[in-house]
């Protein structure tokens, strides 16, 4: 579900900030980590942007297609279709028919470096106003997941405006004159921690694609029945996503106090 998935980008990406801090290998101000967190958040959702619904009628899709209202529910509506279309055009002749395009493109693995390059083109050529934009949109899909409730009584507009406000702010603080290639290592984790969880599940993901296997390249691979994670049930919404919390919980008092050792020169 999409606090499972958003809480999994936040863990990964601030335990492994900590990791790369902590042995020397790179380090990030306070402004780069919570800009990558949220990011890494947020693209951890972005895969099932490709469940549309009813954009006139705004209805059905994934909860995250709403993030944006009618807009982003049309922009999953494309998703959705260019995917089918992937499919259709690389399917063998014992993959299914299929009348939709979810949990095909956007679940494999290319896909999920490709929008990590496209990531790293886009920061490297737009400087801080390409950062401003993808932070706004996935902020607003790290929001819609992690505060799920929250945003389904607020609406799309009150989601919109806090994104826009954070992109800004960002914009504001953040150095110029560089690039931004971290970006694009945030957004290729988060769509990869989605797919490891959707990998759990007894439904699996194409992660093999577009690698044929037998006479199959659209092969959903999961965890037989006995070990999958039911969707929504304890171990996905108590114990998952405990971990995760716990996590970010821990990677961030780390960060803050290694900060405050730098800062008052102290040695432990």
């Amino acid at each position: 579900m999409g606090p499972s998935h958003a809480l999994s980008g936040a863990a990964v990406w601030l335990g492994g900030t900590w990791a790369l801090d902590h042995f020397g290998v790179y380090h990030q101000s306070p402004v780069e980590i919570a800009v990558g967190t949220a990011v890494c958040a947020g693209a951890a959702l972005l895969p099932d942007l490709d469940m549309s619904g009813r954009v006139l009628s705004g209805q059905g899709g994934a909860t995250v297609a709403h993030t944006f209202g009618r807009v982003s529910l049309f922009l999953a509506e494309l998703l959705e279709k260019f995917s089918l279309v992937v499919y259709r055009a690389t399917r063998k002749r014992r993959d299914p028919d299929r009348d939709n395009g979810h949990r095909t493109l956007t679940h494999t693995l290319p896909f999920a470096a490709g929008v990590g390059w496209l990531t790293t083109a886009a920061t490297g050529f737009g400087g801080k106003w390409a950062v401003m934009g993808i932070l706004f949109f996935t902020l607003g899909l790290a929001l819609r997941g992690v505060f799920h409730r929250f945003a389904l009584r607020a609406g799309w507009i009150v989601i919109t405006v806090v994104s826009a406000g954070a992109a800004y702010a960002t914009y504001l603080y953040l150095p110029a004159e560089r690039g931004y290639p971290m970006l694009g290592v945030a957004v290729g984790v988060g769509c990869l921690m989605h797919i490891l969880g959707d990998l759990i599940t007894s439904a699996g993901v194409p992660i093999l694609w577009p690698i044929p296997t037998g006479r199959r390249r659209w092969r959903m691979i999961g965890v037989p029945n006995a070990l999958a994670i039911p969707v929504g049930g304890k171990v996905e919404t108590v114990l998952l996503r405990g971990v995760f919390a716990l996590v970010c919980i821990a990677a961030t008092g780390a960060l803050v106090g290694q900060a405050l050792l730098e800062k008052f020169d102290l040695r432990i």
